[in-house]
């Protein structure tokens, strides 16, 4: 195969699912109206022929015995030494994951052609669909980190539109609100990181295969003082995406949306989007050893963390998404000891088991009905039998600790959210204040105060209160 034909693969793995986006934005624009099939058609063979794609590169490239592919697509802009690049890479990390995306949009595609049946948002689900899976693919294969931003940022406003899909109820909507904001205030980490590797080392491109393999990495700082920095700015804008502890509390709430899209975002890719930035920029903290630190006690503390709250949900979608953090969690736990490779199969295993069993939940309370009737008594439950040898005191506290979901929802909304309500307030309380020193005994004549409505009493004339005095 030639140079040519490769490159077309690997920018087709990106230009098919932002082409059926343009199409859907061109035809919802225009007012026209497609069949629903046609609006399908057009998004499932779109993600089918990228995910044909990625496969058919990663297979000419295994048989050219070509570890990396770079596809530079042009500059965006530039100011002085520094430029925004658009650039493409395909590697063994990123080419499994982009066909593990498209793979699973086109399955998420068809499967919604039934369940969103005669939905009223039925075009702008296929519509958010396709940009996230633009966004996904983008963060997969950028050779720069700016353009990673990019498809981060694409990603992160898709998922938070659909998790308000039914915007009808109020429920949703707030959880979408409380997922954008946490993703907005993770991504500022990874915008930082973004800055201070540029300002260290000069560039945040993609710098090729190093010598003992693996996949493209890009250049580290050379004081450990700078990677400890930039390894936690991005382990920080890892943790939002991938929903970990404490910020992972709105992964339970963001199952208000459609169960299609809780499978392919929060079952699946948008969790494990965390776990990948990992992976592509661990040859920038890969010298800090106190970064291999944090990551893994964010792992553990967050798999520890899911496993108890998980047990005592009550519905099944809640219970998956605990069971996803859960293996988030032991993912950062396998990159934070250097198994690479080993981390890349789990994200792949558990995407595709997980996007399984929330695709199958609707359904789920049926068979275990038959299952009763078919065992003629209930289901004893799973999963008790490291609880009893625990102590009956620390069984209750445990209880209440899962029940309460850690304590950390409740914590960042008194300390967190509930501080910066209260800054507000007494920013806005101080400057009415100031305003009404500024502007005493300055009114014209003739006009009240505004906190002293004018009062009408009954068959007299309008009464207005200015210091106790009635004019």
């Amino acid at each position: 195969m030639s140079v040519l034909t490769c490159h077309c693969l690997l920018i087709a793995i990106v230009g098919l699912p932002f082409g059926a986006f343009l199409v859907l934005v061109l035809l919802a624009c225009s007012g026209r109206r497609w069949s629903e099939r046609a609006v399908s058609t057009a998004v499932t063979s779109a993600f089918g022929l990228a995910a044909a794609s990625a496969l058919g590169l990663a297979g000419i490239m295994t048989c050219g015995g070509e570890r990396a592919l770079t596809v530079p697509a042009g500059t965006w802009f530039t100011a002085g030494e520094y430029g925004l690049h658009l650039l493409l890479v395909g590697d063994r990390l990123s080419l499994p994951f982009a066909a593990l995306t498209a793979l699973l949009g086109c399955l998420i595609g068809v499967f919604s052609q039934r369940y969103l049946h005669r939905e009223p948002g039925y075009l702008r689900f296929y519509l958010l669909l396709a940009l996230f899976g633009t966004g996904v693919e983008l963060v997969a294969l950028a050779g720069a980190l700016e353009s990673l931003l990019v498809g981060w940022e694409l990603a992160g406003l898709s998922s938070a539109l659909l998790i308000a899909f039914f915007h009808e109820r109020r429920r949703p909507v707030e959880h979408a609100l409380r997922t954008f904001l946490t993703y907005r205030a993770c991504d500022a980490g990874l915008l930082a990181a973004i800055v201070w590797l540029h300002h260290t080392t000069g560039a945040s491109t993609v710098t090729g295969v190093p010598g003992d393999g693996g996949w493209a990495g890009f250049q580290a700082p050379a004081a450990t003082g700078d990677a400890v920095l930039v390894g936690i700015l991005l382990l920080w804008a890892s943790m939002g995406k991938a929903a970990q502890v404490p910020l992972g509390g709105w992964l339970p709430r963001a199952m208000e949306g459609p169960t299609p899209s809780s499978a392919v975002f929060y079952g699946a890719i948008s969790v494990s989007l965390g776990p990948y930035l990992l992976l592509r920029t661990e040859s920038v903290w890969a010298g800090a050893p106190a970064v291999w630190i944090a990551v893994i006690a964010v792992g553990a503390l967050t798999a520890v963390h899911a496993t108890l709250a998980g047990r005592v949900q009550t519905d099944i979608k809640s219970a998956l998404a605990y069971a996803s953090m859960t293996q988030i969690g032991l993912v950062l736990v396998e990159i934070g000891a250097g198994l690479r490779y080993l981390a890349l199969a789990h994200l792949i295993a558990h995407a595709l088991s997980r996007s399984a069993q929330i695709l199958r939940s609707p359904s789920l309370i049926h068979d275990h009905h038959r299952l009763e009737q078919a065992a003629g008594r209930p289901l004893p439950p799973t999963g008790t039998h490291l609880a009893r040898l625990l102590p009956g005191p620390a069984q209750a506290w445990l209880y209440r600790y899962a029940l309460e979901r850690g304590y950390f929802d409740a914590w960042l909304q008194d300390h967190v959210v509930g501080g910066f309500v209260r800054l507000i307030r007494r920013a806005d309380s101080l400057d009415d204040r100031w305003a009404g020193r500024l502007s005493s005994g300055r009114a014209p004549a003739g006009l009240a105060d505004r906190r002293d409505p004018v009062t009408v009493p009954h068959g007299g004339a309008p009464v207005a209160r200015q210091g106790g005095l009635e004019t």
